[in-house]
C-alpha cells in the first residue's frame, strides 16, 4: 500500500520522529508499475526497441531537416582555372551557393547492421543559383549562374555508439553523393562565352557539388556528436533519489531494430550506495512477445522498481506520522484510546479518552515482481503507537510490524499512466507494549477490513489519476498496450506527431 510503502524510518522505538514525508505520485506508480527480473553487470534495467516503423515514421521529419539545411546559402569559395586556346587561362571564383530546389521524394532510411542508420536518395532532384567572378587575361568579368542537377543520389550512413560515460555518441560511418545529369547555364557579363565552355567546367562543378553534400552531412554529424557529449547520464528527480538511465553499452542493431540497454537504476541524490547483491536473471529475450510489429518496445524489469526502493528507503523517505485527521471517520479503528482500548484494555484504563498518533515507517526495503498476472509487492512496516497527553507529551504506547502483500495492475492511456491495486495479506506482530498484551488478531482483522473498504479503494482513485509519461516534444504515444510478464513489463506503442 503506498501510505506504507511510503512510511520508513531506521529504527522502532520512542525516540524516532518523523523528518520524512510521503513522494509524489509518480513514485507509488514507479514502485508499483515498474516492476520487474532484479539485474546486475550488463544486465539492463530499461529496454527500448526502434523497429523500421519506426524509421520510417521519422524519415519524414529526417528529409525535412536535411532540407531545410541544405535550403540555406553555403559558402562555397570554389576557385579553379581552365586553359583555352589562343586566348589563355581562365581563372573562375564561385564564393558561394543558394539551393533554391530540393525534391528528395524518393528517399528511405534503414538500420545498418552493427552500425547505427543508413539514409539513402535517389533520383534527387537540385537547382541551384550562384554568383561568379571570371578573368581572362586582363579582361575581369561576374555574373550569375544557375545549376540543375537530375538524378542526384545520396548514400550516408551514421554511426551509432555509446561513450564511456554512457552518453549516446555519433559518427560519419560513410557518405557518397552523385549526380549523373548536370546542366549550367551563366547569366549577365560575357554568359555567351561562358555557356560554350559550360560543358568542361560542369564536371569540375559536378565533382564540388558532391563533396560538399557530403561535407554538411559532416558538419551536421559533428554538431550533433557535440551536442550528445553534453548530455546528462543522470536526472535528480526530487531531494532523496536521482536515476542513472546511462547507456550500457553500444546499441545493437540489427537489419530489422535496433535495441538501446538502459541502466535505469535509482540512488540516493548525492550519494551513491550500492544495493544488496541479489540473484543473477537471464537478459531480455531476444523475440519479446509482441503480436504485431509496432514502431517502439519498452521492457521495464523490476529492477527499477527495486533499486527506487532501496534508494528511498537508505535515503530514509519511507516514513510518516499518522493522525487522527489523516484517518477516515469510518475507518473501523480510529486513533482514540478508546478505540484502540478494544486490543488492550489497559491502554484505555491508565489514558481514558486520549487521542493518539502512529508513526509508520518501512522497516525493510519493499520488494517487488513482474509476472503475467500482476505485479507482486511485499511490504515491511513497522508502527508505534503514542498517547498524545494534553500537556503536549507523546507518550509511547506500543510497537507493531505491519507487513502487506499487495498486487498492482499498471493501466496506460495515451500519453498517461496509471494503476490499480489490491491488498493480498496483511500480518500484524507485537514488538514491544508499555501498556500490557496487543491482541494482534483481532486488530489485524479490523485493520484489513479497513484497508480493503476504505484504504485501498482512495489509494486506486490517487493512482488512477494517471502521471504523463515523458515522450520527445511534438511526440505523443498512438495506440499503447502494456502486457505484464514474467520478469519485466511491456509497453509497446505507435508514435504520432502533434506540431
Amino acid at each position: 500500500m503506498c501510505p506504507m510503502a511510503a512510511s520508513s524510518a531506521p529504527g522502532a522505538s520512542s525516540r524516532h520522529r518523523s523528518r520524512g514525508s510521503l513522494g509524489p505520485v509518480w513514485l507509488c506508480l514507479l514502485l508499483l508499475l515498474s516492476a520487474c527480473v532484479p539485474i546486475t553487470g550488463t544486465n539492463p534495467g530499461i529496454m527500448a526497441r526502434l523497429t523500421r516503423r519506426a524509421l520510417e515514421f521519422g524519415q519524414r521529419f529526417g528529409m525535412e531537416l536535411l532540407q531545410s539545411l541544405l535550403q540555406k546559402e553555403h559558402e562555397l569559395n570554389l576557385e579553379g582555372s581552365y586553359h583555352l586556346p589562343l586566348l589563355g587561362t581562365l581563372t573562375y571564383t564561385v564564393p558561394r551557393i543558394h539551393i533554391q530546389e530540393l525534391q528528395m521524394s524518393n528517399s528511405s532510411v534503414d538500420f545498418a547492421e552493427d552500425v547505427g542508420l543508413r539514409l539513402m536518395v535517389q533520383g534527387a532532384r537540385i537547382r541551384l543559383s550562384a554568383e561568379w567572378g571570371a578573368r581572362l587575361g586582363a579582361v575581369q568579368d561576374s555574373g550569375s549562374l544557375e545549376l540543375h542537377v537530375q538524378d542526384l543520389a545520396l548514400a550516408a550512413v551514421l554511426g551509432v555508439s555509446a561513450d564511456a560515460d554512457g552518453r549516446p555518441a555519433v559518427w560519419s560511418a560513410g557518405c557518397d553523393a552523385r549526380g549523373t545529369d548536370l546542366r549550367l547555364e551563366f547569366h549577365s557579363g560575357h554568359s555567351w562565352l561562358y555557356n560554350l565552355l559550360a560543358h568542361p567546367l560542369q564536371g569540375t562543378l559536378q565533382r564540388e557539388l558532391n563533396k560538399q553534400l557530403c561535407i554538411k552531412f559532416h558538419k551536421g554529424v559533428f554538431k550533433l556528436e557535440d551536442a550528445l557529449k553534453q548530455m546528462k547520464v543522470s536526472t535528480q528527480l526530487d531531494s532523496f533519489v536521482a536515476i542513472d538511465h546511462s547507456l550500457l553499452g553500444q546499441p545493437a542493431i540489427t537489419a530489422e531494430h535496433g535495441d538501446i540497454a538502459i541502466k535505469g537504476e535509482f540512488f540516493r541524490a548525492h550519494k551513491f550506495q550500492q544495493r544488496p547483491s541479489l540473484a543473477l536473471p537471464g537478459a531480455l529475450p531476444v523475440a519479446l512477445p509482441v503480436a504485431q510489429e509496432p514502431m517502439l518496445v519498452v521492457a521495464v524489469t523490476d529492477f527499477v522498481a527495486n533499486s527506487a526502493a532501496f534508494a528511498y528507503f537508505t535515503a530514509g523517505a519511507l516514513r510518516r506520522n499518522i493522525s487522527s485527521a489523516v484517518l477516515l471517520r469510518r475507518f473501523p479503528v480510529q486513533l482514540k484510546t478508546q478505540s484502540f482500548g478494544l486490543f488492550t484494555p489497559q491502554l484505555q484504563e491508565r489514558f481514558p479518552d486520549q487521542p493518539m498518533e502512529l508513526q509508520v515507517w518501512a522497516r525493510r526495503q519493499p520488494l517487488f515482481s513482474c509476472r503475467p498476472d500482476a505485479v507482486h509487492g511485499a511490504l515491511f512496516g513497522s508502527a508505534e503507537a503514542f498517547v498524545l497527553l494534553p500537556n503536549g507529551t507523546r507518550v509511547p504506547a506500543f510497537l507493531l510490524d505491519i507487513d502487506a502483500n499487495v498486487t498492482g495492475k499498471p493501466i496506460i492511456t495515451g500519453n498517461r499512466l496509471g494503476a490499480t491495486m489490491s491488498l493480498k495479506g496483511l500480518k500484524v506482530t507485537e514488538v514491544t507494549s508499555h501498556v500490557g498484551p496487543v491482541e494482534v488478531q483481532k486488530l489485524e482483522t479490523l485493520l484489513s477490513l479497513g484497508l480493503r473498504l476504505f484504504g485501498v479503494p482512495r489509494a486506486n482513485k490517487w493512482l488512477q489519476a494517471r502521471v504523463p509519461l515523458p515522450t520527445p516534444h511534438g511526440l505523443r504515444l498512438l495506440n499503447p498496450r502494456l502486457s505484464l510478464q514474467e520478469g519485466f513489463m511491456l509497453i509497446t506503442t505507435d508514435l504520432q506527431h502533434e506540431p
